[in-house]
């Protein structure tokens, strides 16, 4: 665990997970430059072995949430948001909040088809299903901040 990043990234997922909720939106004024600051960081904590670190996390928060981008699964914020976090804890402890998020998304899943109106418009035959959108910040900030626990 990077002691140096609990604070900024608790505040920026906090943001993030607002904003998500509010308007199905991660700003990029938010995240970018968290992203940079999270290379910056590992460079000047841990010199080039901390940035190439975070280069990793980077990079395994675009490959993973990037393929589920693709796959018409994922939000470009939450691919930017992924990778901004690898940024700061790199790629084992990125791993780690993946798999948590992964099954805090998956329990959201459920409530949000369960209390958010899906499964009854469904069943009516009302509604597009494919244009419903889930906030999915909430999910990443609980496997994140677990990340910090676990790690």
């Amino acid at each position: 665990m990077h002691s140096y990043a609990w604070w900024p990234t608790l505040i920026v997922l906090a943001v993030a997970t607002f904003t998500d909720l509010r308007s199905r939106r991660i700003p990029n004024w938010l995240v970018l430059p968290f992203l940079v600051l999270g290379l910056v960081a590992a460079a000047w904590f841990h010199g080039w072995h901390g940035f190439g670190l975070s280069l990793a996390g980077l990079g395994l928060g675009l490959l993973i949430y990037g393929l589920l981008f693709w796959m018409g699964g994922m939000g470009a914020g939450d691919v930017k948001l992924a990778a901004a976090i690898g940024a700061w804890i790199g790629p084992n402890q990125l791993f780690i909040a993946l798999v948590v998020t992964a099954m805090a998304g998956g329990v959201m899943v459920l409530l949000w088809a369960l209390f958010g109106g899906f499964l009854t418009d469904l069943f009516k035959g009302a509604g597009n299903h494919l244009k419903r959108k889930m906030p999915y910040a909430p999910a990443i900030a609980v496997g994140t901040l677990i990340s910090f626990f676990a790690h």
